[in-house]
């Protein structure tokens, strides 16, 4: 069996729960034989390689290193788990100051070590902050840095399904746009369950408003509930979808979900958000949001969010200004 690509895939935090997990999916998946664990705690590291060659994928040159110039020297697709992750009580804007510098590091990284990286994913919170900084760092064009928020429509999509006792594949086209955290707008106008508008089945006996509400609310709170049940941030959800999105990228499978990009037209300005993209050989391209007048409000709504995020983060010092983003990023 071949694969995908032969260029060089390095996961960022690979001694962690998610990296190990997109380490094994993207093996799994023969996205390319050239994967590089990356990660500064070098005993995890070593004890996830370690299960990778236990695996006995046939044909994988895995490597792996304690070295940013070795870890990062001619990838050309990379996928970064490698902040601090969200513990219980916590939101994923708590971790907005230490995860932006971690950001600005890899951004700086890319730019010194892999400066014709073809793609960059980013997935550690608060998602829509460090995939705007590291974009900024790193000097890539906007339609190569991603970031992780269609795991929010999966969240949807399974709620759905437990809710009609049907399968998850028969529920359609589950959308939530704008910020990847509690503040995300849900869509109920794109959905179908086994083919019948959402939209049609809300406010009946079979989905009450008060239970549509409440579905919502445990698509939000989805992140925190896996969190209160395992004692420990998600990890398997967020690693296979993210594969999902680089596979993408590397000239694989189409990208089923809505993805964080870098949006700067449809009046959402200079941010980094979950809207209708498309991810392919020539990267990430988005499309505008359609959707009810309250849902399109709920969406101007988590991007005033964003840009609130956005604000503290140049208060912090971590980014300039706007208005300097070209200085560092001729792209922007």
């Amino acid at each position: 069996m071949d694969f995908l690509t032969n260029d060089k895939l390095t996961i960022v935090g690979a001694a962690g729960m998610i990296g190990s997990n997109m380490a094994q999916t993207a093996a799994m998946m023969r996205l390319t034989p050239n994967i590089c664990l990356y990660d500064v705690y070098a005993p995890g590291l070593e004890g996830v390689a370690e299960e990778i060659f236990h695996c006995g994928f046939e044909g994988l040159n895995l490597t792996f290193t304690t070295d940013v110039k070795e870890a990062f020297t001619d990838a050309k697709f990379m996928i970064s788990s490698g902040g601090a992750p969200r513990k219980d009580g916590m939101t994923r804007e708590d971790l907005l100051k230490g995860n932006s510098e971690i950001a600005e590091q890899l951004g700086r990284n890319i730019k010194t070590y892999c400066p014709d990286l073809k793609h960059l994913t980013v997935i550690f919170n608060p998602a829509d902050i460090t995939g705007l900084v590291a974009l900024i760092y790193s000097g890539l064009k906007p339609s190569q840095v991603t970031t992780l928020a269609g795991l929010d429509s999966t969240r949807l999509q399974s709620e759905l399904a437990k809710h009609f006792g049907v399968k998850q594949s028969e529920v359609t086209n589950t959308r939530t746009y704008g910020g990847h955290g509690e503040q995300m707008a849900v869509f109920a106008s794109t959905a179908k369950v086994q083919g019948t508008p959402l939209t049609d089945l809300i406010g009946t006996d079979k989905l009450t408003n008060e239970e549509w509400v409440a579905l919502k609310e445990r698509v939000v709170k989805g992140g925190s509930n896996i969190i209160k049940l395992r004692g420990r941030s998600s990890f398997q959800s967020p690693a296979y979808v993210s594969v999902e999105m680089i596979r993408a990228a590397m000239g694989g499978e189409s990208f089923r979900w809505p993805a964080g990009c870098y949006v700067n037209s449809e009046g959402y300005d200079h941010i980094m958000m979950g809207m209708e993209t498309t991810i392919d050989k020539d990267g990430v391209h988005y499309a505008p949001v359609k959707g009810t007048a309250e849902e399109i409000a709920s969406l101007n709504e988590s991007y005033e969010h964003l840009k609130a995020l956005r604000t503290q983060v140049i208060e912090l010092g971590v980014v300039p200004p706007i208005d300097q983003w070209n200085s560092i990023n001729p792209n922007l």
